[in-house]
């Protein structure tokens, strides 16, 4: 019953969450206006934009396919772009829910070891973490005041944030935390069952070490750029498709594209919520109205998530059918 309940609040949560915070935004907006905006649409530019969001998904793929690779895991190529498809359709559900299931994918399909598959995912995420903060970094750089002007319009103080960081306290948590861990480590090593979990866990961080024997690490590198840059123009282009957003430039397009990245963070469907309230509060920093920013990113994020849901879709239904032996 406990499990149940648990599993229940995984599902429900991110939905109340995200649910509560578009209430919040758009309680003031007057939504009429989204069909007309809606109609008079240039789908020619929204069309290319969602073109450079299924081949992120595409690169992704390939590239998923090139960490494992070195680990003697030959998956098919279909199969890891479909898993992808997939996972970004499970995140939806459940938050981080599709790094497991695009994993159990290619175990299921390909026999690929499901622990090796996930040390692959982690190396994954640390790269992409890495590329955000410098993606970050560069555009602090050229967009300083209206970042400035944006944290004091949310309330951030970042005079509180270096405090925090200076505080003796932090650093007696942290130990704190450590020493824990390392208890928690040599309870779990008088355990029976601890060799089994040595083993997965070597075979996790195996696949973690996995870029290290990359045989083609330029390729790697095309692909982690592609990708972002991707995201990107999957973003950037949207802009084209509204008259009141045309003619903003990229390097305010970056400025939004940073703030929505973080915005997602929040365990909320594809970031519903957060990103809407960034991509609003960013865009009336560059001179647009409230009220068209906030139909923006209704219909933009509302296109790119039916895309993620109808690739969902498609994966699984194209993963049955090639894989029916």
């Amino acid at each position: 019953m406990k499990k149940i309940l648990n599993t229940c609040l995984k599902i429900v949560f991110p939905f109340v969450l995200g649910g509560a915070i578009l209430y919040r935004t758009y309680r003031d907006f007057n939504l009429s206006r989204v069909g007309d905006y809606l109609w008079n649409l240039d789908w020619f530019w929204m069309t290319v934009s969602l073109l450079f969001g299924i081949l992120s998904h595409v690169l992704r793929g390939w590239r998923w396919r090139q960490t494992l690779e070195p680990m003697g895991e030959h998956a098919r190529m279909n199969n890891c772009v479909n898993a992808i498809f997939v996972s970004y359709a499970s995140n939806m559900i459940i938050p981080r829910l599709g790094e497991i299931s695009r994993c159990g994918i290619l175990s299921k399909y390909d026999g690929v070891s499901f622990s090796k598959a996930l040390g692959t995912v982690v190396t994954e995420r640390l790269i992409d973490s890495l590329c955000v903060l410098l993606i970050i970094g560069a555009t602090l750089l050229l967009n300083i005041h209206i970042f400035d002007a944006f944290f004091a319009k949310t309330g951030s103080n970042f005079s509180s944030i270096s405090e925090a960081l200076s505080s003796p306290i932090l650093y007696i948590v942290g130990v704190s935390v450590l020493a824990f861990l390392l208890l928690l480590y040599f309870l779990v090593r008088k355990l029976a069952f601890f060799g089994r979990i040595k083993g997965i866990m070597y075979n996790v961080w195996e696949g973690v070490l996995s870029l290290r024997k990359v045989k083609n690490l330029p390729l790697f590198i095309f692909y982690t750029v592609a990708i972002w840059l991707c995201y990107f123009l999957h973003f950037y282009l949207a802009f084209y498709c509204f008259d009141f957003s045309a003619h903003l430039g990229w390097v305010a397009g970056l400025a939004m594209f940073v703030a929505g990245s973080i915005a997602v963070l929040v365990p909320t469907p594809n970031g519903a919520g957060p990103w809407h309230f960034a991509i609003i509060s960013m865009m009336s920093l560059y001179g647009v109205s409230w009220e068209n920013a906030g139909i923006f990113a209704l219909i933009v994020h509302g296109i790119q998530t039916l895309l993620i849901i109808l690739l969902g879709v498609y994966g699984l239904a194209i993963l049955a059918f090639t894989n029916k032996k």
